[in-house]
């Protein structure tokens, strides 16, 4: 019996029906829908799903972000053509069972020993001879043998002999059975533990999706289904400390909240870090506390070892922060203004008055261990400190094997805060600032990150710290810099020193200069300047608003070209020696001891110059410095009722034992004829043997030549025509 792939001939009427439920019931129609599925598998694997709208239309553009989105990419395991593929596919494979079922059980009871005798010479593996003994005796040989090499054969006796038909490896058959049975198990658990069942009670039910904010408890009960629903794979962030007991069903168009039979509430949780910084180990001691009978039961969660609670899988899916209290220094870079101190909590937001303009600070995350690469090969990195190295990371793992690797020198750097600045527009930038300075490239800074887009990595200023590892000294230096007065002085003092004795006349001009450098750095073009231009500099936006794009966009507009290079040196020098009478009158006026110009100072006084420049493209009037914190840590379970999980299990393990059979297994069948041998009848058989496998291999040949010889055995004569 041969497998056929064509489909169901219906006995009807109408001819589209019949050629609708052919088509159906085809294998070729089946393998279609399954070349279907993995294709929407590859798009669901490359493009990331339940994304937030906006991250996709960074990355795809508008246009087609909402193409994407109107056909499901971006849910595509719960879209609607998703599910209707794979409701396609059980039908069509289960009519394909069904066709083929009754012949195969057929077949494999049949032995097909109604062959005759003559057809088995139109074999391709076949064997005449003639034996020493009766038939009778050579039947019981036969049936000894084929016994002993695990055939089962029936015996048919005719008027001219006895034909014996055996069989071997039948099993090939109930593998085709249950690869095929196999897809639709594994089809039909899908449908029972994907959105299907969710949907149809949303409509059943008369449920919706919630699209707003607020407190869970605050959300109405028509976006809430009953903990009575058969299936569901939910979300639930539970802090330190607390209890909840409704999860979160993530829809394409907002959510669902599903409320649960228990209660979890978290104890403890317990994470562990390899040296790199990535978590080893994340448990949670939880509690569950069971709404109908009050009872609490104390359990362990960990990944891959989730609890089961009336019939609810609780996972242990990543862990989160829960409400870490933050306290906060604010620093303005701005004259004038004071700092102070802001309190708040991870995922909580405060108002910054601005004069008549208000900020919204959002607090967003904190982060206790970040562990950096300090080795040679992260020297130079630019202003990312969290930049990785592709090339670096291939060759250490391709490549000659008597290459030398440069060891890594992993660092923790301490705690991180990050939070956004939203203005009254509603437009955000989001901010990252290490608590502690770091040594970079040889010098102690503190690291403060910005990005404008969330798909964007950080970008770092590099802001150098005193000898007391803090950055007063150049706030100080950074605040002088607004005031008018102090600029005033330190141009004077600058001048005073580095004129000549007795020269009045060198003496004001060198104020005059070191007061326009200092007001240019400043951001405060004198009048008689030309008109900005476009600049540049790490942070730098169209125009120079200041620092040394300011000073290179008034050589480049007033010096000829020629003597640029021996003028900027000179304005260079005039501007580090005014800097640090700034600095010194500035701390005069906060009654701070005057510096002397060692050369710790001048060093920091080179890094601040640059720091400082880049500071005006900082897009934010204050920086926030994270001061202390009581970290609050939550976990993010994944609870679970998959009753299509245990139909799943049977049908992978269907899927091995269907495909293993039919790879491995070869169905196998033999005919021996026996018969008198009319030359000497009674004393000698004739026997005529074939063998017919599903596959012709060089295994069928050899078994074929090692029957032949237990069935024709060195003695035995050839088969002689009696004519």
């Amino acid at each position: 019996m041969s497998v056929t792939t064509a489909g169901v001939d219906l006995p009807s009427r109408s001819r589209p029906v019949r050629e609708a439920v052919e088509l159906l019931s085809s294998m070729r129609f089946a393998i279609s829908l399954l070349t279907l599925i993995c294709i929407a598998s590859v798009i669901g694997t490359v493009v990331r799903q339940h994304e937030p709208l906006n991250n996709y239309v960074n990355q795809f553009g508008p246009f087609w972000a909402d193409v994407f989105a109107a056909v499901g990419l971006y849910t595509v395991y719960s879209a609607w053509w998703f599910l209707l593929i794979l409701a396609f596919l059980v039908v069509s494979t289960s009519l394909c069972i069904a066709r083929n079922t009754p012949k195969i059980m057929a077949d494999l009871k049949a032995y097909k020993e109604n062959v005759r005798e003559q057809s088995l010479q139109a074999f391709h593996h076949k064997a005449q001879g003639s034996v020493a003994g009766g038939r009778e005796a050579t039947l019981q040989r036969v049936a000894a043998l084929l016994g002993a090499g695990g055939w089962k054969a029936k015996v048919q006796t005719r008027p001219g002999g006895v034909m014996v038909a055996a069989r071997k490896g039948t099993g090939n058959k109930i593998g085709y059975l249950a690869a095929h049975g196999s897809i639709v198990l594994i089809c039909l658990g899908g449908l029972l533990d994907g959105d299907l069942v969710v949907r149809a009670q949303m409509w059943l039910q008369d449920k919706s999706v919630y699209r707003g904010g607020g407190l869970i408890s605050e959300v109405p009960a028509e976006h809430r289904l009953s903990p009575r629903n058969p299936t569901y794979r939910a979300n639930l962030l539970v802090p330190e400390g607390a209890r909840a007991g409704t999860a979160i069903l993530s829809m394409p168009d907002g959510v669902v909240l599903q409320d649960l039979p228990f209660d979890v509430e978290l104890k403890k949780f317990i994470v562990e870090y390899y040296e790199t910084g990535m978590p080893k180990l994340f448990a949670s001691e939880i509690v569950i506390h069971d709404h109908a009978t009050g009872e609490a039961r104390e359990a362990r969660v960990e990944v891959n070892h989730p609890a089961v609670h009336r019939g609810v899988a609780i996972y242990q899916s990543s862990f989160d922060d829960g409400g870490s209290r933050l306290k906060l220094r604010a620093v303005p870079l701005e004259a004038g203004a004071r700092e102070f101190t802001v309190e708040g909590v991870v995922g909580g937001s405060t108002t910054l008055q601005r004069g008549d303009e208000s900020l919204q600070l959002e607090f967003t995350g904190l982060r206790v261990i970040n562990v950096e690469n300090f080795g040679s090969e992260g020297a130079g990195s630019g202003t990312d400190v969290r930049r990785v190295d592709l090339k670096r990371t291939l060759e250490d793992h391709l490549g000659s094997g008597a290459k030398v690797r440069t060891p890594r020198e992993l660092r923790n750097v301490g705690p991180s805060v990050t939070y956004k600045l939203r203005d009254a527009s509603g437009q955000a930038r989001e901010y990252h600032n290490y608590m502690l300075p770091i040594e970079l490239d040889g010098q102690r800074v503190m690291l403060a990150g910005l990005r404008d887009n969330p798909n964007e990595s950080f970008r770092y200023l590099r802001i150098p710290v005193d000898a007391d590892d803090s950055i007063a000294t150049w706030v100080l230096l950074r605040t002088a810099l607004g005031d008018d007065a102090l600029r005033d002085v330190a141009s004077r003092r600058y001048a005073a020193a580095a004129a000549p004795d007795g020269r009045t006349d060198v003496a004001e001009q060198l104020r005059v200069t070191s007061l326009r450098l200092l007001s240019m750095f400043a951001g405060e073009t004198p009048p008689d300047a030309p008109a900005a231009a476009n600049g540049g500099g790490p942070l730098a936006d169209a125009a120079p608003k200041g620092g040394l794009a300011s000073v290179a966009h008034f050589l480049e507009t007033t010096v000829p070209e020629a003597e640029r290079e021996r003028v900027s040196e000179v304005l260079l020098r005039i501007l580090n020696g005014s800097l640090f009478e700034l600095l010194n009158a500035a701390r005069e006026a906060a009654r701070l001891p005057a510096l002397a110009p060692d050369e710790a100072l001048q060093t920091f006084m080179t890094r601040a110059v640059v720091s400082l420049s880049d500071s005006y493209y900082y897009p934010a009037p204050l920086l926030l410095q994270l001061e202390s914190f009581e970290q609050v840590q939550a976990s993010v379970f994944q609870v679970a009722r998959a009753p299509g999980r245990n139909i799943v299990y049977l049908g992978a393990v269907l899927l091995i034992v269907g495909v293993f059979t039919m790879l491995y297994v070869r169905e196998r069948r033999l005919w021996i004829w026996l018969e008198d041998d009319p030359q000497a009848p009674g004393a000698r058989t004739r026997i005529t043997a074939a063998l017919s496998t599903t596959r012709r291999t060089l295994e069928a040949d050899a078994e074929f030549d090692r029957l032949r010889a237990a069935l024709l055995p060195a003695g035995a004569g050839p088969v002689k025509d009696p004519a």
